[in-house]
């Protein structure tokens, strides 16, 4: 029997570090953000669907989707979003369903849905416990700004486009605190890791 469990946080929460400790193991992690990014590669239905609602002003000029130009769009226009969630998402859920059933049928013990947007998006029910990494705002804000170089009102757009930590935090069965050291998150890893093996 595979144990299924949603990884989710938010953004520069640290949930893509607990991902890798998952793999390093070898448990398989379904990423959805690497799906994401290949549903819209050339030639893949996304992609056209992409370009008949946002037009070619959103591509590279080879010809690619620019991610950060379209980024920039729907972070701070609603609808946008939603549009490009309407075509995106499906598509995700798809092949995340696909790689999540072949490994159940591979029998692993567990394999992991790395989903940020995992309660936005509803989807727990691909799941059998979520575990939520969480930050304190103020960290994650501060965090953001340093990784991605975007202003405190560009970040904080992109924080309040999901739901909030502490929200998340709530609805959890289990959660890593990634406010401390790196080592502190491994240690809070083992520790699950170890329950979940009995």
């Amino acid at each position: 029997m595979t144990l299924v469990i949603g990884l989710t946080g938010g953004i520069a929460s640290g949930k893509s570090t607990v991902a890798h400790m998952f793999q390093k193991r070898g448990i398989t992690v379904v990423d959805a953000d690497l799906i994401a990014k290949e549903v819209v590669e050339k030639g893949k239905a996304a992609y056209q669907k992409i370009i008949e609602v946002f037009g070619e002003k959103v591509l590279l000029d080879n010809g690619e989707v620019d991610r950060k130009k379209l980024g920039t769009l729907v972070f701070t226009n609603e609808d946008k979003r939603k549009q490009l969630n309407e075509i995106v998402h499906p598509e995700v859920r798809k092949a995340m369903i696909k790689q999540r059933d072949q490994a159940i049928q591979a029998n692993e013990q567990f394999v992991v849905l790395d989903i940020p947007l995992l309660y936005e998006s509803g989807l727990e029910s691909l799941t059998d416990k979520v575990l939520v990494v969480w930050v304190p705002k103020h960290l994650q804000l501060e965090r953001l700004m340093k990784r991605n170089q975007l202003t405190e009102e560009e970040a904080k757009n992109r924080i309040n486009a999901q739901l909030s930590l502490d929200e998340k935090k709530e609805k959890a069965d289990v959660v890593i605190d990634n406010s401390g050291s790196l080592e502190n998150t491994k240690q809070q890893f083992e520790e699950l890791f170890d329950q979940c093996k009995k």
